[in-house]
């Protein structure tokens, strides 16, 4: 049988531990085909992000028709979209495509670990006002959904209010149904916060001792995604995304001389030929 096919729509990272090659990885663990449309070209390492260049907004817009026009998707992830012209051309997208929503997971993506700008300020504008419009699901970090929403977030306190305003955010817009999980891994305890349905609840998780963190938001959105067209209710997907994110994190090996990535393929194990 053919396995559903998800395409993931990131920024190309050269080792591998974040973006397209990243999710492609998860997809494949979760036993899901993974299509790719990237934005941009780093150069970057376990290290640092060094530059970044978007690809042209037409080709982008070629890519995404050509991949759609040849296969059935049944689901999106949304990584780092790079500039407004490619945010545009993602909003566009999607919007003739409503009965994707549901399993339109957006990972938004603005700056790396080390403050490296990865989205222009007219581009998370855009995003805002118009992306947030056509997801189904969005995952910030606590210093994107400060970005977001214009609301200091540093505590466990602050979370669930700029969680619902990001939630009136999205619903001013068209979109009343957008599910938020808030993640956690900044905070003291590493507990994500769940807004679905006007109901929010915390998700405890736990700490693991690694260097090997780069890539976590990009490897729990995609296994997110995954969970759920492979039919998973919200709540279970969202609790079997973090025991996925998890289990790479204690499996990882050392790669690099900065924060490796996970082993993402853990339960993989090949044959002694």
């Amino acid at each position: 049988m053919t396995p559903p096919v998800c395409l993931t729509i990131a920024g190309f990272d050269p080792s591998s531990g974040a973006g397209i090659t990243a999710d492609l990885k998860t997809f494949a663990a979760h036993g899901v085909y993974g299509v790719a449309a990237i934005t941009a070209l780093t150069v970057q390492s376990t290290q640092e992000v060094r530059a970044l260049e978007p690809v042209r907004p037409s080709l982008f817009r070629e890519t995404l028709e050509c991949l759609a026009s040849d296969m059935s998707l049944v689901g999106v992830k949304l990584g780092m979209l790079a500039s407004a012209g490619l945010v545009a051309e993602a909003d566009h997208f999607l919007r003739v495509r409503p009965e994707l929503r549901p399993n339109v997971v957006l990972d938004p993506v603005l700056r790396s670990s080390s403050g490296a700008a990865l989205l222009d300020a007219e581009g998370t504008a855009l995003l805002r006002e118009r992306l947030l419009g056509v997801v189904g699901w969005i995952t910030p970090n606590l210093d994107e959904l400060a970005l977001l929403t214009g609301v200091e977030v540093r505590t466990r306190e602050r979370v669930p209010a700029a969680a619902e305003r990001l939630a009136r955010q999205a619903a001013s817009i068209g979109n009343p149904g957008l599910a938020i999980v808030v993640t956690g891994g900044h905070l003291d305890r590493p507990d994500d916060y769940l807004l679905f349905n006007e109901q929010g609840s915390w998700l405890s998780g736990e700490r693991v001792e690694t260097r090997s963190t780069h890539g976590t938001g990009c490897a729990f959105s995609s296994a997110l995604l995954a969970e759920l067209v492979l039919g998973r209710g919200s709540m279970g997907a969202v609790e079997a995304a973090k025991r996925y994110v998890a289990n790479a994190l204690r499996a990882a090996y050392p790669v690099g001389q900065g924060r490796g990535p996970l082993h993402h393929l853990f339960a993989y194990r090949p044959s002694a030929e």
